[in-house]
């Protein structure tokens, strides 16, 4: 191989990793470094680059939905598959929620985003309500439920189909779903108010009240878009929060239920209480500043290093490290599914003196690209299935509002491990500039003493491997693409190491 052709092996492997480095660390340094700084953290009011990465979100949710609903993909999985039967359903609920936020927030100050939020993700709120309303991706609860499954108990299902045909009608007022929301708003009020206890399953013998309450919320919001009142069940459905429902310990409510007796069954969880306390202050704003006070003094947790949300209360005796499907992550007693919900609860309870280093933290965990994506959310997500859960929740979190006047102002300092994350993107980002440059001064070394010929097989793997990595990319297999530009640097490390010593031969 001529000597010309290894120099545009040495240039074009220095660029590889000079774009990887700065797409992957020195870009998102800085996007973290001004979303950190942006006002709407600290002070209730919705931060102004969350509508860039909504809009960015919805240009990818629309096409995955769409082509999840084609695929049929739903009917062929088990109901053990918790993550890939529910978690498409509920990324779109959630995408829903946020959408709503962000269109509220944007009618009282335009000036937040040039486009107001439903008339660019206008496709992504017409895919989410249709996966939400697919017959095909009901397929799991019908297992459990059979063809009566919109008509007893599945209170997660019914609760989720009640929330996204809410937001979906109220941001476009397209009421073709209207006669399905307004069956499903009756019949699962009807049914609560009925059951003895303020309990209802999810599945056959699975009761989770942390699915309970949100449903009634669905249900009080539904009647601002359906002109209903269900006030009365509202007020008497507390009582499904009460009593034998209550960790005995924490006095906040358990985990899990039996909806037969009306007895909590095991502890309080931080994941449980922190997507709770979101919904609990439209519903009953004095019980929700009563179980805040007891989450704080059990689940609130501030290290030297990381503050967040505990999984398990602070008397507890379960494990400090484990992965659960609900909860993700636990590490050393803080759970990672709590403490994003956390800022959700945070942000609707006015405590922003939590909810500013939640947030941060919640950000540089999100590792935000240029493109939008926001790869560590991604990487907690059914990447097959349900690929933008994570961000949907992320999003979601953020954009919930203070429902109480008496807010708490955020703190001015953050986690350390804030600023640790913040270096290690400038760090790793700098060392792969400075590896770059230092490569091609090396090889202009070796190149101007190589007398001998080099092989011409290493370069057309080079070349075969960017060709391939690039065409990965442009069509969105990101990790793909990555493990295939990796794979061109290590070829060309390996022709550097070869080259080296046929110089010193």
């Amino acid at each position: 191989m001529s000597r010309k052709l290894m120099f545009v092996t040495a240039y074009g492997n220095a660029f590889i990793m000079i774009a990887l480095t700065t797409y992957f660390f020195i870009i998102p340094f800085g996007i973290l470094a001004s979303a950190i700084n942006d006002p709407g953290l600290k002070n209730g009011e919705t931060p102004r680059f969350l509508y860039r990465w909504h809009h960015q979100l919805s240009d990818k949710f629309e096409p995955w939905a769409r082509e999840r609903i084609d695929s049929e993909r739903a009917t062929e999985l088990n109901t053990n598959n918790i993550s890939g039967t529910e978690w498409p359903i509920f990324s779109a609920v959630f995408y829903l929620w946020t959408t709503e936020a962000l269109q509220d927030a944007w009618a009282e100050d335009p000036s937040l985003n040039t486009t107001m939020p439903k008339e660019y993700a206008r496709g992504a709120i017409e895919s989410a309500a249709a996966i939400i309303s697919d017959p095909n991706h009901a397929n799991w609860v019908k297992v459990h439920w059979g063809d009566d499954y919109l008509s007893q108990e599945n209170l997660f299902y019914r609760m989720l189909l009640i929330s996204g045909l809410t937001s979906y009608q109220k941001l476009l007022g397209d009421e073709k779903y209207e006669l399905l929301l307004i069956d499903q708003v009756e019949s699962l009020s009807q049914e609560l108010d009925a059951s003895p206890f303020g309990l209802l399953d999810d599945y056959p013998g699975q009761c989770y009240p942390i699915d309970i309450l949100p449903a009634i919320a669905a249900i009080q919001r539904a009647d601002g878009v359906l002109g209903t009142d269900h006030s009365v069940f509202i007020a008497r459905a507390i009582h499904g929060f009460e009593g034998t429902r209550l960790d005995a310990q924490t006095q906040l409510p358990a985990y899990i239920a039996n909806s037969k007796t009306g007895e909590g069954i095991g502890p309080a969880r931080g994941v449980g209480i922190s997507y709770m306390l979101i919904w609990t202050p439209e519903l009953w704003p004095e019980t929700a500043q009563t179980w805040f006070e007891r989450y704080e003094t059990h689940f609130w947790q501030e290290g030297l290093i990381v503050t967040g949300v505990r999984e398990f209360s602070k008397q507890s005796t379960y494990s400090e490290w484990l992965v659960d499907v609900d909860a993700g992550p636990v590490i050393n007693g803080y759970g990672t599914a709590a403490s994003a919900f956390g800022v959700g609860a945070a942000r609707a309870n006015g405590r922003f003196d939590q909810a500013y280093p939640l947030s941060a933290e919640m950000l540089v965990a999100a590792w935000p690209l240029p493109n939008g994506t926001l790869l560590g959310a991604r990487t907690l997500s059914n990447l097959s299935d349900a690929p933008y859960t994570g961000e949907a929740i992320l999003l979601f979190n953020l954009t919930r509002q203070p429902i109480f006047d008496n807010m708490i102002s955020g703190k001015n300092a953050l986690p350390p491990v804030v600023y640790l994350a913040l270096s290690l993107y400038l760090a790793v980002g700098l060392a792969g500039l400075s590896y770059a440059f230092r490569s091609v001064k090396r090889w202009q070394r070796q190149l101007s003493e190589l007398t001998k010929p080099q092989p011409y097989f290493p370069f057309i793997g080079w070349i075969l491997l960017i060709l391939a990595g690039a065409i990965a990319l442009i069509y969105s297999h990101m990790m793909t693409g990555l493990v295939l530009l990796l794979a061109a640097l290590f070829v060309t490390s390996g022709l550097q190491n070869k080259t080296f010593h046929s110089v010193h031969a």
